[in-house]
């Protein structure tokens, strides 16, 4: 910036050297040259801010986008999972019940070992504590048994298995209490 102010030299009269010439006319044209070009670095400066504000924005849009999706993928899979859990229930009463067709019977138990397989892949555990101390975390007490069927507080029985995905629980089990 104080090269724009360098003084203007203009040959002397007998041509040989110069001699400063500086005027008020000369001064004025600096000035505004001068201010043009700090001008035009703050402007440069406030579009440099402006758009590492933008870049930050967009970083910030692509991760809360990124696990919105994320969290969206999960609900959704939950939600599938929890309309599938009735039909294995509906499974394992099949397995249960007589059956005098011996293929029937196998070809159910394949399909609810698929079932199966593929929650267990997906990450979803089965909730049978039986025999455990009751944890209303895990567990629906719907029914209680007197103190001869086991030690107090603990699951005597388990009328409907319940699922987890990792720490979230899909369906609690519906199970009978021993009383206290």
């Amino acid at each position: 910036m104080d090269m724009l102010k360098k003084k203007m030299l203009r040959p002397d009269e007998d041509g040989q050297g110069e001699t400063p010439a500086e005027t008020a006319e000369e001064t004025v044209e600096l000035d505004p040259m001068q201010q043009e070009l700090e001008k035009a670095q703050a402007q440069a400066e406030e579009y440099l801010n402006l758009a590492q504000r933008v870049q930050a924005d967009f970083d910030n849009f692509r991760r809360r986008n990124a696990s919105v999706r994320a969290d969206a993928y999960e609900d959704g899979a939950k939600d599938m999972i929890k309309l599938v859990l009735p039909v294995i229930d509906n499974l394992e009463r099949a397995l249960e019940s007589e059956s005098t067709d011996e293929k029937l019977h196998e070809g159910v138990q394949m399909t609810y070992k698929m079932m199966m397989d593929v929650l267990e892949k997906r990450g979803v555990t089965v909730i049978d504590r039986k025999g455990e101390a009751f944890d209303p975390n895990l567990e629906n007490a719907v029914m209680r048994a007197p103190k001869e069927m086991g030690e107090p507080g603990t699951v005597s029985q388990v009328f409907q298995k319940g699922y987890k995905l990792g720490d979230s629980v899909l369906r609690f089990a519906m199970v009978q209490v021993v009383e206290e």
